[in-house]
């Protein structure tokens, strides 16, 4: 890159401390402008900054970092003046008369990873850890920013280049009277790189429900509880509760977050035959709803129990998880509990009483595989479980070319394209067209 590139570094708003950020070839130059003589290098000092008629802005601190050792591998120089937002945009719009050019969303970070101080995986993950909704989501992004997620990336690379050498070798001296692929140890690698991959597909898929949580629906027939349930969730009258059936038409999401879990929580009509046009529409939507939901929390009355219809709705839901929640327990004279039942693991709870509602929110935590987060749990997006589906199926194909015999070929073919998925959750398979969808969803400035 041959141009500089400059943007305010901070929130929008007042705030104590405000950074101007100046990246690029002239860095230096445009800051030396600004400031006057430039510190040593990552040392604070303390100098006046100026706008592009040298007159004094403000009094605050500059700091260099010379490339390639910085953020983005280019000279960089913070200004850290006052967090005014009249103020930052002079002391920007004076770094732009001095030559530099405002940056778009996520410059820098894209910057970083052009010049190979980041992989795409980890540059992602900064935007992960500004948005960040809870300390568990912090820490995993943290430790995937730091490498965590693209050492294991690296050494599944490594058991493919080794399988693909062993394959594509035999294949040299496919002539010979021996039979290479047959090798036990070529199985037993093949073996190891399938649970590698299983491992890091289902650490991957807790980080995505850490990063982007959980769509949940709330079935079941009329007046057992599911919007007062919706409201005891989100601690708010979120849904109109009522003794009269068919209340809730159009199914109401809730975006909430529990114990660090962020969910989608989705309240839907009452499932049941009805005349009525626009009661029989809710319940047309609620099973559309019910479709994209990855768990359905099934309520009953537990003063009734499992009726035949439920069990006749319950028949009838989609091919997911569930859990069937017996709603209403403290007029039942129950006590709140999850135990094991006739549709599988059962909770008792009242969502009106408030009891058994933390048995609930472990019980959604345990379906996300988010009720224990490993040291090993990294953040991953949804192109990130794509490319390890791919990689995984390709793996699978390879290991039944191998096992058909005959077929070295296409197996080496398959181990190439699972090692190609894997590059472009890294960016060493990256079009320009993805890097700029992932980037211009950065903030400005980062």
């Amino acid at each position: 890159m041959t141009d500089t590139i400059a943007a305010i570094a901070t929130a929008p708003g007042r705030g104590a401390v405000g950074i101007v950020r100046l990246s690029g070839p002239q860095a230096f130059a445009i800051a030396s402008r600004l400031a006057g003589s430039l510190p040593p290098p990552r040392q604070a000092a303390l100098r006046q900054l100026r706008d592009a008629q040298a007159e004094v802005l403000d009094q605050g601190l500059v700091l260099c970092f010379p490339g390639p050792n910085s953020f983005t591998g280019e000279d960089v120089v913070e200004l850290q003046g006052h967090g005014g937002p009249v103020l930052l945009a002079e002391l920007l719009r004076a770094a732009v008369a001095a030559g530099a050019r405002i940056a778009q969303p996520g410059e820098f970070s894209e910057r970083a990873y052009l010049n190979g101080r980041l992989d795409l995986a980890q540059a992602e993950t900064i935007a992960d850890l500004i948005d960040a909704a809870s300390g568990q989501a912090v820490r995993a992004a943290q430790k995937t920013l730091e490498g965590a997620f693209s050492r294991r990336l690296q050494a599944l690379a490594a058991q493919l280049t080794d399988l693909r050498v062993f394959v594509e070798g035999a294949l040299d001296f496919s002539d010979e009277d021996i039979d290479w692929l047959a090798d036990a140890g070529l199985a037993e690698r093949l073996a190891a790189a399938e649970t590698l991959l299983a491992e890091t597909r289902q650490q991957a898929g807790q980080g995505r429900r850490l990063r982007e949580g959980m769509t949940v629906a709330i079935v079941g027939q009329p007046n057992v509880g599911k919007s007062t349930l919706l409201n005891a969730l989100a601690g708010y009258e979120a849904a109109i509760v009522s003794e009269q059936a068919g209340t809730t038409r159009d199914p109401l999401r809730e975006h909430l977050l529990l114990d660090g879990l962020p969910l989608t929580i989705v309240d839907t009509a009452g499932l049941r035959d009805t005349e009525d046009a626009i009661e029989r529409e809710g319940i047309r939507r609620a099973w559309q709803a019910l479709e994209k939901a990855e768990l359905a929390l099934f309520l009953v009355d537990d003063r009734e129990g499992v009726t035949d219809a439920d069990r006749a709705l319950l028949a009838r839901l989609p091919a997911m998880p569930r859990l069937l929640l017996r709603n209403k327990c403290d007029l039942a004279g129950q006590a709140a509990a999850l135990d094991s039942g006739e549709q599988g693991q059962e909770l008792r709870l009242s969502a009106k009483a408030g009891l058994g509602l933390d048995l609930l929110v472990q019980a959604l935590k345990a379906q996300a595989g988010l009720s224990e987060v490993g040291e090993g749990l990294f953040l991953a997006r949804a192109r990130h479980l794509e490319a390890l589906d791919q990689a995984a199926s390709h793996l699978a194909q390879a290991r039944q070319r191998l096992t058909e015999g005959a077929h070295a070929e296409l197996a080496a073919e398959e181990l190439r394209l699972a090692q190609r998925a894997l590059g472009r959750i890294t960016g060493e398979q990256s079009s320009d067209a993805l890097l700029g969808e992932i980037f211009r969803r950065f903030c400005i400035g980062k």
